[in-house]
């Protein structure tokens, strides 16, 4: 379709509405809510940065920085510990394959930028740097360092009951 001298590109009545429909919702809710509101908080999953998934089940970092099988409530953790605005909520990411697993469950909002724009802590301006840091940071957690050192002790100690049969002769 030409107008005076210019292509334009026509799209159908329906599709003009659509993509006029979007646009509208996209620019109000940038402007109608400030950064300290919790839906602009960005989400972190613990499938983001769980070293045992693949990046496509949902890892973001790479894998060596990854931590094995992360907790929502470490992660939760880790960043009130890191002084942010964190809310916890009761959720499962959709690339789980067990959505109803407790352990599995769990969303956190991180708040990442004040409401003039700039971000909360200057160590960490982008989601990259939060996930990163929340992966360097939990396997320093006191639970994760006491399971490991306590596992590792009980295997010592079966050791010692292998000749030992208990039972009728």
């Amino acid at each position: 379709m030409k107008q005076s001298g210019l292509m334009v590109k026509y799209y159908p009545p329906n599709l003009q509405w659509y993509l006029l429909s979007r646009e509208a919702s996209r620019s109000n809710m940038a402007l109608e809510k400030p950064y300290s509101d919790k839906d602009r908080f960005i989400c972190i999953y613990p499938a983001y940065i769980n070293s045992r998934r693949t990046i496509p089940q949902g890892r973001r970092i790479p894998q060596e920085k990854g931590v094995d099988n992360p907790t929502a409530t470490e992660i939760r953790d880790v960043l009130q510990a890191g002084g942010f605005t964190i809310v916890l909520e009761n959720k499962a990411y959709a690339k789980e394959l067990f959505h109803r697993d407790p352990n599995l469950r769990g969303r956190i909002r991180v708040q990442l930028k004040n409401d003039d724009g700039s971000p909360v802590n200057d160590k960490y301006p982008n989601r990259k740097s939060v996930y990163l840091y929340v992966a360097e940071t939990i396997p320093k957690l006191k639970t994760r360092v006491h399971a490991s050192g306590g596992a590792s002790s009980q295997q010592g100690g079966d050791k010692g009951k292998k000749g030992k049969k208990k039972g009728k002769r």
